[in-house]
């Protein structure tokens, strides 16, 4: 016999914990679990274990627009982050709803029942059922069982480690080791600064450059701010002052490339010194086509400018017993080689789905207000911003299932689909972006779109207004009863 819920939460990551506060506290009446793959909480924020794993993005953030972040950090360490995540689980009564070694393998939505039912794995190979009449997914949106390791020629005869960040060995020494990253984005330029404590060298190989940007970790004003206003009124002054700089800077990379290029440039230029060759901060796209890099405290900028650390930009034409040789000729000799070449993306942790009995085929369905998804009833996904922090969005997509969740209540219907009724729409890739998990995964994502509320923005001002303060009964989501009582009042 299977156990039913009003909503099912899938992840106990950042974004699923953050959506049970929210559904504990909009919608108290509403029975729910929250089912976790693996045996912890925390999500990407406690798989990665790598030397230096932090956030890409401020916390006043990151963090949750319930919950003040209060660590001097600003540009916080996974542990930190972690130990936020539990907090918020602890101080909300959220501990007791999670079902951890549970992985959704399937979902299969039933018009009859308006009902989804998945198929849950546990850790001892067996299954089991369980309903729900909303599914929300806060998978994330990247394998957790693989990350992306190109295919390099004479990877065998290379004598040392060849380690994925995603899968860091817990007791790695590396002390007086010669270690070349592979990658030049969020991983490896936290990566190189953290190692050259212990390491006798680090190098990052490189074929092409990001745009990388010094932040700060600490932020004085808030320590100022603290001595005469309450906690939580500096927090959201801080959160939404940082977000502005995040979209202004975005905004501005788009509308003027060329003015950011430069400025971006001169503010490593100056911190490298004179003396370095800048090609390997320079790259051949315009800013923000790909994810900025950033850099707290400049760290990576101080290694290099010691010699603890260098770069190279270069391709690579095969692994050899001693190290990496280059399409150059130069070799890089090492001892442990990381390969910190990105993700593979993968939606909704890898579960089967569909409706009616008809698989669904995710890559035929437009996002909805970038959550849900055309003609899939009761399902939300939460995918955050790529040009800023992820849990501004993933704060108003939980706040606005909560809305959709009332108003069924309300008007006595039990399913909400957005219904594709526009011939007008046109699809276009659901992520504006040239970033390469991105590229190899597109053939396999839904689509976005050229209009409201097809189409994903990427902006947080927009996002607010259509989710937060929009109507919900738009002329595309459509409310209605499961077709059994359809027929029943009939």
């Amino acid at each position: 016999m299977s156990e039913h819920f009003d909503v099912v939460i899938v992840g106990a990551g950042l974004s699923g914990i953050g959506a049970a506060r929210h559904l504990k506290t909009q919608c108290p009446g509403k029975t729910f679990a929250i089912l976790e793959g693996r045996d912890t909480i925390g999500g990407t924020w406690d798989l990665f274990r790598y030397p230096g794993i932090r956030s890409d993005s401020d916390m006043y953030t990151l963090g949750y627009n319930f919950k003040p972040w209060t660590e001097p950090q600003v540009i916080a360490d996974g542990d930190r982050i972690r130990n936020y995540i539990r907090e918020t689980s602890r101080e909300n009564g959220i501990d007791s709803h999670i079902r951890y070694g549970s992985k959704v393998v399937s979902a299969d939505w039933n018009s009859e029942t308006a009902a989804w039912t998945l198929t849950v794995q546990k850790k001892s190979g067996e299954t089991q059922q369980v309903s729900c009449n909303w599914l929300m997914m806060c998978s994330g949106y990247y394998n957790y069982e693989e990350g992306f390791t190109p295919d390099f020629p004479g990877r065998n005869d290379f004598k040392g480690q060849v380690i994925h960040p995603q899968f860091w060995p817990e007791k790695l020494d590396y002390s007086g080791k010669r270690v070349v990253v592979i990658g030049s984005g969020a991983t490896a330029i936290t990566l190189i600064p953290s190692m050259t404590d212990k390491a006798q060298h680090v190098t990052m190989l490189q074929r092409t450059p990001s745009y990388v940007i010094s932040v700060p970790q600490f932020d004085p004003m808030v320590r100022v701010l603290l001595k005469f206003l309450p906690e939580m009124t500096v927090y959201k002054m801080s959160r939404a002052r940082n977000n502005f700089i995040t979209q202004l800077i975005f905004k501005l990379s788009r509308k003027y490339p060329n003015a950011v290029r430069k400025f971006l440039l001169k503010q490593v230029k100056v911190q490298v010194g004179p003396n370095f060759d800048m090609k390997h901060f320079t790259p051949p796209y315009n800013p923000w086509d790909q994810r900025l890099c950033a850099v707290p405290n400049g760290d990576m900028f101080k290694v290099l400018k010691k010699g603890k650390a260098s770069v190279v930009t270069d391709h690579i034409d095969r692994f050899t017993d001693k190290g990496i040789l280059l399409k150059s000729g130069q070799t890089l000799e090492a001892d442990i080689i990381v390969t910190a070449t990105g993700l593979n993306l993968r939606l909704f942790g890898g579960m089967t789905m569909s409706v009616d009995g008809k698989a669904i085929q995710m890559n035929e369905h437009i996002s909805y207000k970038g959550l849900m998804f055309s003609d899939i009833p009761n399902f939300s996904n939460t995918l955050g911003y790529t040009n800023a922090s992820w849990t501004l969005k993933a704060d108003l997509i939980a706040e606005y299932v909560c809305r959709l969740l009332k108003h069924m209540d309300k008007t006595g219907t039990r399913i909400a689909v957005a219904e594709r009724n526009d011939p007008n729409v046109k699809p276009a890739p659901l992520l504006d972006m040239s970033s390469g998990y991105v590229a190899r995964a597109e053939a396999h994502l839904p689509k976005g779109a050229d209009r409201a509320p097809w189409k994903l923005y990427q902006n947080y001002a927009m996002d607010m207004d259509q989710l937060h303060n929009g109507k919900l009964e738009d002329g595309v989501m459509t409310f209605r009863k499961p077709s059994a009582a359809q027929r029943k009042a009939a």
